[in-house]
């Protein structure tokens, strides 16, 4: 994750068809099934903020923490041009520390796929639940199995547009269950165009390996869901939501 130095200038561009409003109502839909009632939130790996501020504007108290420091450094900007306060924190979300007990944690796009090791992934796990109040929430979702095997695996994308330009090609390792990610990016600046290369992996985690992980750390109750229903997941399901509850 730490290689988002560059990639972070260019994320919301290539990221600029997700429907992050659509996506905040998933969330907040998952609070009122739970009927929760959540003040305070925590956004792990919150990215340059685009959940963690539409959220500030629904007037919950966040903190968003995140490896990147160019991430972050965006996100504050966009906060400041909407008027909404957050707390951000330059964190590995494998060693977090944050300031208070809190209603809800949560973890969106990928955050717990770029937990490679299990170990670590369990630290995390461990680190949410203490930081969280009872009956607390844990909300995180993962690309699934099937969309890093064989959505992406061994998959070129390409995108090309005026100030910037991006060739993204996927291998997926069958043993390790890694999906690596190599990019390369072209910025325009002025009549040229700099050329960024960066690399990321993500672990395909299995639905039965995160729920036997999380089962583990202590949190009472645990649902999984096809992402923005609440439906069983599919076996072609892309993004599986998890919802624990201390």
């Amino acid at each position: 994750m730490e290689n988002y130095s560059g990639f972070a200038y260019v994320y919301d561009r290539l990221m600029q068809d997700v429907d992050y409003d659509g996506w905040t109502d998933y969330i907040e839909e998952i609070f009122q099934k739970y009927k929760a009632s959540p003040v305070n939130i925590a956004d792990l790996a919150c990215g340059t903020g685009n959940i963690t501020n539409r959220l500030a504007q629904r007037r919950y108290n966040l903190i968003g923490v995140d490896l990147s420091e160019d991430m972050l450094q965006i996100a504050q900007e966009k906060a400041a041009s909407i008027g909404v306060e957050v707390i951000y924190l330059n964190q590995d979300i494998r060693e977090l520390l944050l300031p208070t007990e809190l209603d809800a944690i949560l973890c969106i796009c990928d955050g717990i796929n770029y937990i490679i090791d299990e170990m670590d992934l369990m630290e995390v796990f461990r680190a949410v639940y203490q930081h969280l109040k009872k009956d607390g929430l844990f909300i995180f979702d993962i690309s699934s199995q099937y969309k890093l095997s064989h959505v992406l695996g061994q998959n070129t994308f390409a995108e090309n547009y005026e100030e910037v330009s991006y060739i993204w090609e996927n291998y997926f390792d069958e043993n390790r269950q890694i999906c690596d990610f190599d990019l390369t990016i072209f910025m325009k600046e002025k009549d040229l165009y700099r050329k960024h290369e960066e690399s990321h992996s993500q672990k395909a985690y299995r639905e039965d390996e995160v729920l036997s992980f999380v089962k583990q750390i202590g949190f009472k109750r645990t649902d999984v869901f096809d992402a923005f229903s609440f439906n069983k997941p599919k076996k072609n399901s892309e993004r599986l939501y998890f919802v624990c509850q201390k």
